[in-house]
């Protein structure tokens, strides 16, 4: 199973750094500069102690083929874009799995694609 996950901040990099620990084939969709700052690896502090996860990244301009899933986890002010930006990764079987607050996402989401695609995420 390919894993997309649109955000690498808290909520994205956390379940993405577990997925991939678990040994799944994640790869995160980020801008350039942070692409740059994560080729050393995601950084995570916890109650269990400081790791370092080795991370697969892309941008929107060199995204290709599709994903089976694709999780959102972006701001809500970011997502009108991420929508844009994920379409590409999308094919007729492909998952989304929003992680966002609120309600309002889902009818975003399910106005630009599939309704039957997007999953509940909380």
């Amino acid at each position: 199973m390919r894993i997309l996950i649109a955000g690498a901040g808290a909520t994205g990099g956390y379940f993405g750094a577990r997925l991939i620990q678990a040994g799944r084939n994640v790869t995160f969709l980020v801008r350039p500069r942070l692409a740059e700052q994560l080729r050393d690896g995601l950084r995570l502090n916890g109650p269990g102690g400081k790791e370092t996860v080795p991370v697969a990244t892309v941008t929107t301009k060199d995204l290709k083929g599709t994903y089976d899933l694709v999780v959102v986890a972006v701001k809500a002010g970011a997502l009108p874009t991420v929508i844009d930006q994920i379409a590409p990764a999308l094919g007729e079987e492909t998952m989304i799995l929003p992680f966002l607050n609120g309600m309002a996402h889902l009818t975003a989401l399910t106005n630009r694609f599939r309704a039957a695609q997007v999953l509940g995420g909380s």
